[in-house]
C-alpha cells in the first residue's frame, strides 16, 4: 500500500551566543517547517548545547589544567537538562507544526554530559531520547556514554524511526540491532561533513533498504570565529553541512546542503521499502542466523544500585 509523505533535514549550526540564541534560530524555522509539509525533520548532533569543534579543554595526556575545567564549567551551563524548558519549546514546536522532530542535544545529567538525541512528537511531546553510545576520539574527555537502554525505534505516522548519532553509524552491530528493530527510516544527526560521509549515508540507507535523513551543523571557518588553527584551515568552513535524504536503493533524493542554512525535503513512499528488500533483506532471507548472531543488552546501567 501506498504511503507518500515529506520528510525533511535541517542544516542549521549552534550559536556562539549559547542555547538560548539557538533555540530562538530553531524555532524561526517555523513558518517553513509548516510550508513544507514535512511530518518529519531530523536535526544535527549536539545543536542544542554546541559541538565545540577545535576546543582541547585544557587537557594534555595526563594533565588537566585549571582554564581546561572553567571551560568544561561553561560548556555545561550550556548544555540542556531532558526535560526542561528546551524540550518543552521544542514539544510545542512539533505541535504547532505537525512534524515529528529528532535533534540532537547536549544533554546534562548530574554533573556527566551525554550527546542525545530527542524525539518529539505532535500528540505526546517528548517521547524517548537515544544517548550516543561510543563518543569518538577525544569526545570521550567530555561526555558519558550511553547503554543499551536507549536504543529506540517508534511508531509514528512515518513509519518506524530510529536515531543513530554521528559516528556510531560506523559501527556494524549497532546497525544490526536497529536493522532487526525494523527501522523504515534512519534519522542520522551529525557534525561529519566530509565528502566520505556521504558514501557512508548511502551505503547505510542501501545495506538496511531504508529511508536515511542525514542533518549536518554548519558553522562558520575558524578564522571567523576567532580559532587559532594552522594555515592551511584558516578558509575552511569549520562545518560546512553536506545534509541529505537517501533512499532505499542508495539513491539521493535531496541534497547534499553545503555551506548555508536551509530546509532539504523529499518525498518517501514506504512501500517502496519492501519492493528494495526483494533481494536483500539484512536481518531477513539474507541473514545466516546459523552462522552469525548478535546478543544486545538493553538493561540500564548503573553504577550503584540500592536493593532494599
Amino acid at each position: 500500500m501506498t504511503q507518500v509523505t515529506v520528510v525533511a533535514a535541517l542544516q542549521i549550526g549552534s550559536s556562539p551566543e549559547g542555547k538560548a540564541a539557538t533555540l530562538l534560530n530553531i524555532l524561526s524555522f517555523e513558518e517553513q517547517i509548516r510550508a513544507s509539509g514535512a511530518s518529519l525533520v531530523v536535526m544535527p548532533e549536539a545543536l542544542l548545547g554546541g559541538y565545540p569543534k577545535g576546543e582541547i579543554f585544557g587537557t594534555y595526556l595526563g594533565y588537566r589544567q585549571l582554564e581546561g575545567r572553567e571551560t568544561y564549567a561553561r560548556y555545561y551551563d550550556n548544555a540542556i537538562d531532558v526535560p526542561g524548558p528546551e524540550t518543552d519549546e521544542l514539544a510545542g514546536l512539533s505541535q504547532r507544526t505537525g512534524a515529528n522532530l529528532v535533534i540532537g542535544v547536549i544533554e546534562r545529567e548530574g554533573n556527566t554530559l551525554y550527546c542525545t538525541a530527542l524525539f518529539f512528537s505532535p500528540e505526546e511531546g517528548l517521547i524517548t531520547k537515544h544517548r550516543k553510545l561510543m563518543p569518538t576520539g577525544t569526545e570521550r574527555l567530555i561526555w558519558g556514554q550511553g547503554d543499551g537502554s536507549t536504543l529506540p525505534v517508534i511508531e509514528t505516522p512515518v513509519g518506524r524511526i530510529g536515531a543513530v548519532i554521528c559516528w556510531e553509524n560506523h559501527m556494524p552491530l549497532l546497525r544490526t540491532a536497529m536493522y532487526a528493530k525494523g527501522v523504515q527510516v534512519w534519522c542520522a544527526p551529525t557534525v561529519d561533513a566530509c565528502d566520505i560521509w556521504q558514501a557512508s549515508m548511502r551505503h547505510i540507507a542501501h545495506e538496511g533498504r531504508l529511508f536515511l535523513i542525514s542533518a549536518c551543523q554548519v558553522q562558520p571557518s575558524p578564522k571567523a570565529l576567532g580559532v587559532d588553527v594552522p594555515h592551511w584551515e584558516e578558509e575552511l568552513p569549520l562545518i560546512q553541512g553536506n545534509s541529505v535524504i537517501v533512499g532505499p536503493m542508495g539513491d539521493v533524493l535531496a541534497g547534499p546542503l553545503k555551506n548555508e542554512t536551509g530546509l532539504i525535503t523529499a518525498h518517501i513512499d514506504l512501500s517502496e521499502l519492501t519492493k528494495a528488500r526483494y533481494d536483500f533483506d539484512v536481518v531477513g532471507h539474507y541473514s545466516r542466523p546459523d552462522v552469525f548472531s548478535l546478543s544486545v543488552d538493553e538493561k540500564p546501567k548503573a553504577s550503584v544500585i540500592f536493593q532494599k
